[in-house]
């Protein structure tokens, strides 16, 4: 998957335009993607990443980069081994764009905020 453009509510992945908070896998896109807590991700909204095992997982933390990671989410992913690299989404599409070409790697973007 190649993330083409972001603005503020508004990506454009492999030519289709999404303007709701996005999960990216190597060959698929979830959208519609919600938290149990809006600007807060847990553990428990990241159940579809984890399942895909990836190396790193980047975080887009919104535009203004306003959405929280926890601690405890920190932790978790680094006992599964899981790298987290986070951002704010317009350096995290840069980040995925580039390293999706040599790890293993997905991305949880909010689009907003």
């Amino acid at each position: 998957m190649k993330i083409e453009s972001y603005e503020f509510g508004r990506i454009i992945i492999d030519g289709k335009t999404y303007t709701s908070d996005v999960l990216v896998f190597p060959d698929r896109v979830r959208d519609k993607w919600w938290r149990k807590e809006g600007h807060r991700l847990d553990v428990d909204d990241l159940e579809e990443i984890l399942k895909f095992q990836p190396a790193v997982l980047i975080v887009g933390t919104g535009y203004s980069g306003c959405m929280e990671i926890p601690d405890s989410t920190k932790r978790y992913l680094e006992m599964k081994g899981i790298r987290l690299i986070e951002a704010k989404t317009g350096e995290a599409v840069k980040l995925y764009n580039s390293l999706s070409e040599k790890e293993k790697v997905a991305a949880a973007l909010h689009l907003t905020c």
